[in-house]
């Protein structure tokens, strides 16, 4: 075989591979976008989650924190208290990652106050109902005379 003709069906081979794979990348580029963005979202998604979840944690814990000091000084008025401290903290932390919040005001005796908070999250997905959960509670604190 004479050099032209090695290089024509060196030219010819180069050709048909060429054509064989054309069009491979565009249909990967199809099946795997669709994957990457679902990734993309469901990254996203968690981190609203573990972020609204951790507003809410905050905001019962600070709650709490107010009822415990403030239940036995005014033992009415701690919960309107309290309800303005987990107002604030959601307000100031992630007025729209904690959305619908229900704040339920715990006594389960005379000696425990705390803070109960749910509240749905935002989600990027449609038709998901995600929903956070937070709850804070202690000891009424109390100052007792030392006796002599």
């Amino acid at each position: 075989m004479s050099r032209r003709i090695r290089r024509r069906v060196r030219a010819a081979r180069r050709a048909a591979a060429a054509r064989g794979d054309s069009g491979m990348t565009a249909i990967e580029f199809v099946l795997l976008t669709p994957v990457l963005f679902f990734m993309i979202f469901a990254t996203v998604q968690f981190a609203l989650y573990f972020f609204a979840d951790h507003v809410a944690q905050a905001a019962a814990q600070a709650g709490a924190r107010k009822a415990r000091a403030t239940a036995d000084e005014r033992p009415g008025a701690w919960r309107g208290e309290a309800q303005d401290v987990v107002d604030s903290y959601i307000s100031q932390l992630g007025p729209q990652l904690v959305l619908a919040p229900d704040v339920k005001m715990l006594q389960p005796d005379q000696n425990t106050v705390g803070v109960e908070i749910e509240a749905r999250v935002p989600t990027v997905f449609p038709g998901l109902d995600l929903t956070v959960h937070a709850q804070s509670a202690g000891p009424v604190e109390r100052f007792v005379q030392e006796e002599n």
